[in-house]
């Protein structure tokens, strides 16, 4: 590998390096721990802010930074990222009407399985006792 290619690539590494975020307590640290746990990344849809390497979860996790500074409540800063990105943006959305979908659609998703698999063990016994009336 030549010299300029390896500047490069440590370059290229040092612009994906975030700074460290400071806190004045270590009750703000674990406020914003909890928080970035508690708030989903919108680009990579099944992480955590605290999880996630995308550039936007990088660029919340700087909006929420500031908003502890400024001394906001977990619930204001939670209810600021609901006004300008939606329910989704939780973890775990409040039910209400627009959020039934991604409530009930796991319990739907189940009992339809639940449903396809009893519909193939009846056809599959009735093949078996039908084949065994052949044999005999």
């Amino acid at each position: 590998m030549k010299w300029g290619t390896v500047l490069i690539l440590f370059v290229a590494l040092g612009v994906h390096a975030q700074e460290p975020l400071i806190f004045e307590t270590q009750q703000q640290q674990d406020r914003f721990d909890g928080l970035t746990k508690e708030l989903r990344c919108l680009v990579c849809q099944n992480q955590n802010l605290a999880d996630s390497d995308a550039s936007l979860a990088h660029d919340l996790r700087q909006e929420v930074h500031g908003m502890i500074l400024e001394g906001r409540t977990d619930e204001a800063i939670k209810q600021f990222m609901v006004e300008r990105y939606g329910d989704f943006v939780l973890y775990r959305p409040p039910v209400q009407n627009n959020t039934y979908m991604l409530w009930l659609m796991p319990l739907v998703l189940l009992l339809g399985g639940a449903w396809v698999l009893r519909s193939n063990i009846r056809k599959r016994t009735a093949l078996l006792a039908e084949n065994e009336n052949r044999e005999i």
